[in-house]
């Protein structure tokens, strides 16, 4: 009985890793997604800002194109770590609460099958006594 409750376990953390690798799977290929969509976004924004610039730089002297392309770089840049943090930061959560329902769930069972193994236990204990009484 303990090997099959050890083999029980077993397989349930095999089914619990096995959800969590999908799930990893899942939140990166959504987390590129999110990315992919933002570089888009990001691009058709940048080239509509520079495309406006050249427009101005026809008025404007070099070295304050230079300065708003500049400026323009490092806000894309930044907006774009902070949108990964956030998407981090979103991932890490979801993981967790993933990770403590998992483990929630495999607690039941792991409770479930104790519940069992006892009553079986119980019943060969009793079947015993029953046999050695008859004997």
């Amino acid at each position: 009985h303990e090997r099959e409750h050890q083999r029980e376990i077993s397989e349930l953390i095999a089914v619990h890793e096995e959800e969590m690798e999908k799930l990893r799977a899942e939140l990166n290929k959504e987390q590129q997604h999110l990315l992919d969509e933002l570089r888009q976004q990001l691009a058709a924004t940048h080239k509509a800002e520079i495309e406006q610039a050249q427009l101005q730089s026809q008025t404007l002297h070099s070295l304050e194109l230079e300065a708003l392309r500049l400026s323009l770089n490092n806000m894309h840049t930044s907006q774009l770590e902070l949108t990964q943090s956030n998407l981090r930061k979103e991932k890490e959560t979801a993981l967790m609460e993933l990770r403590e329902m998992l483990n929630d769930k495999r607690a039941q069972e792991v409770a479930i099958l104790q519940s069992r193994h006892q009553l079986e236990w119980e019943r060969i204990k009793e079947q015993c006594l029953k046999e050695k009484e008859d004997l």
